[in-house]
């Protein structure tokens, strides 16, 4: 059965298209991809974003668990508030999902940024053996991004006195808890801005408040081009259950001290550590046609790769891609494009960041 959102009434009424998407009944756009894209990029926009997961870890060992079951060390949290970014590995050391790791009030939030609900619970219930920890999925819910170099001061002029005077003194990767609402300064579009997570019940008004305040509602079309230009990996095409952090960019999300700290795919890890083949990279177009997800690439001398996420990016008005190739990569690589083969410029896999073009 495909899930909805609680706003999924409120895109129907908009006349978005929607579409499954990884189990998720969401909308694709509200009219234009571009401009809701440009819209986040030179002012701000709200995305529901409720399809992201969140599990509350709590209980006499809750610390414990995380330091088993993730390749970062929550330990590092001193404070509350704080986030971390942070895998879930499996025996391989293959990524089962990225999340980011909160910690509030002696627990912990762990907020998926794609996966279905059942999977992740399983997964942890799989691995809880003795520890002594609960784990609760907030089901009861929401979830809406405020995105883009203006989110903030609309959001302060919109909000209600206790969340606004909280969010004014609000700190980048930083959250706050007030009143059964959960804000936190991140996203996943390379603007400022913030997630907001609140009730079901309080979603919707929110929702056609900040609508009322012409905060444009944004489609997972120019999210996803957003995160593209910002070089965040997507789960499913950039990452998955068979990619090692180490040949994706990811190495600096594993905490390899304390050494005797074990987590669940660090002796497969520590295996791979001195034997990486693969690392992720940027391609930016030279030719007219199209670049598509799996397209092969040659590196002359080297060896081969290929495409993992592409599309038309709206703030440089060229094709580009996230691609995995052999670790040796240097500027310039050739991409097959039905038969032939054309140059790519090899860049860091950060294409825009905050409004500035980085290429």
């Amino acid at each position: 059965m495909v899930l909805q959102t609680p706003l999924y009434e409120q895109h129907l009424a908009l006349g978005a298209e929607m579409a499954d998407i990884d189990g998720w009944m969401l909308p694709l756009h509200f009219g234009s991809q571009i401009e809701e894209h440009n819209q986040v990029r030179k002012d701000c926009g709200m995305f529901d974003v409720s399809f992201m997961v969140a599990i509350d870890v709590t209980g006499a060992q809750a610390k414990e668990f995380l330091q088993y079951l993730l390749a970062n060390d929550v330990s590092l949290l001193a404070d509350d508030g704080r986030v971390q970014y942070s895998v879930m590995l499996n025996e391989r050391a293959g990524i089962v999902s990225d999340v980011l790791v909160f910690r509030i009030d002696a627990r912990y939030r762990l907020i998926f940024n794609a996966a279905l609900p059942d999977q992740l619970m399983s997964w942890m219930e799989q691995h809880k053996g003795h520890f002594d920890v609960s784990f609760c999925l907030r089901s009861d819910m929401a979830t809406l991004s405020v995105q883009g170099p203006n989110a903030i001061n609309k959001l302060l002029d919109q909000l209600a006195k206790p969340y606004a005077d909280q969010l004014a003194s609000l700190s980048p990767l930083h959250s706050i808890s007030i009143d059964g609402w959960f804000i936190a300064r991140t996203g996943y579009t390379g603007e400022d801005g913030v997630d907001i997570l609140l009730p079901k019940d309080d979603a919707q008004q929110l929702w056609l408040e900040l609508m009322g305040a012409g905060i444009m509602p944004i489609g997972m079309r120019a999210r996803d081009t957003l995160r593209l230009e910002s070089g965040y990996s997507a789960y499913g095409l950039d990452i998955d259950a068979e990619t090692s952090p180490l040949c994706c960019n990811m190495a600096w999300v594993i905490a390899w001290e304390p050494s005797d700290r074990d987590f669940v795919g660090r002796e497969a890890l520590e295996a791979k550590k001195h034997v990486r083949l693969n690392k992720l990279i940027g391609l930016v177009s030279e030719e007219r046609g199209s670049l598509h997800n799996g397209q092969p690439i040659r590196i002359e001398g080297i060896g081969e790769g290929f495409i993992t996420s592409t599309s038309f990016s709206p703030t440089l008005s060229k094709c580009i891609a996230l691609a995995k190739v052999p670790i040796e990569t240097g500027s310039r690589a050739e991409v097959e494009i039905k038969g032939k083969w054309y140059p790519v410029r090899v860049v860091p896999p950060k294409f825009v960041w905050h409004g500035k073009i980085l290429i």
